[in-house]
């Protein structure tokens, strides 16, 4: 195979913001064309996670979403700090904040990028397993989460319905239940 990796030539910051910034490249071609201007949008990485309590019920949330301006459910998810030593500590950090829930098990789904052609972050993808509730949601000053717990026949129900907006977590969902051997295609 062929190496097709551009080579970068020169990056020129226009925003840097914590949620937001954005870059123009410079970049060479393998066979010497000239890409200008490529704009890149850089973000930390994201986590997101399947989780489940003790009894198998799926703890979803639902928070409102500015982007698409609606009220949404969603699972457990965030942005990773620039402190978290490693996306499962990120991913049982922002469970606890979100839901208040502790798990037995995080176990790792492995790593998808939202748009590789215009953003550099992973999202890590995560199943919780065994959780039990340990206290209160520690929610950001911007954040109202309402916490649902679900069936599993009713998550799966919500992904046949089409009615997982973000589709970050519907990819989450289905390796979380393939790797359950639950994922039904019926």
């Amino acid at each position: 195979m062929n190496n097709m990796d551009w080579k970068l030539l020169s990056s020129e910051y226009l925003h840097r913001d914590t949620w937001l910034t954005a870059r123009k490249d410079v970049c060479e071609t393998p066979d010497g064309r000239i890409v200008e201007p490529y704009y890149v949008l850089e973000y930390n990485d994201w986590v997101n996670g399947l989780a489940l309590t003790e009894d198998g019920q799926a703890i979803m949330i639902r928070q409102y979403r500015h982007g698409v301006r609606k009220t949404i459910i969603e699972i457990p998810a965030g942005t990773m700090d620039d402190t978290d030593p490693s996306p499962a500590f990120a991913m049982e950090r922002e469970l606890m904040e979100e839901t208040g829930y502790s798990f037995k098990e995080i176990i790792p789904l492995g790593s998808v990028s939202a748009n590789p052609g215009s953003t550099n972050n992973l999202t890590h993808m995560f199943l919780a397993t065994g959780g039990v509730k340990v206290r209160e949601q520690q929610l950001d000053h911007n954040e109202q989460i309402e916490v649902v717990l679900m069936s599993m026949e009713e998550l799966q129900q919500l992904i046949k319905d089409n009615q997982l907006l973000q589709s970050l977590h519907v990819t989450c969902v289905f390796y979380a239940l393939m790797h359950l051997n639950r994922l039904q295609m019926k």
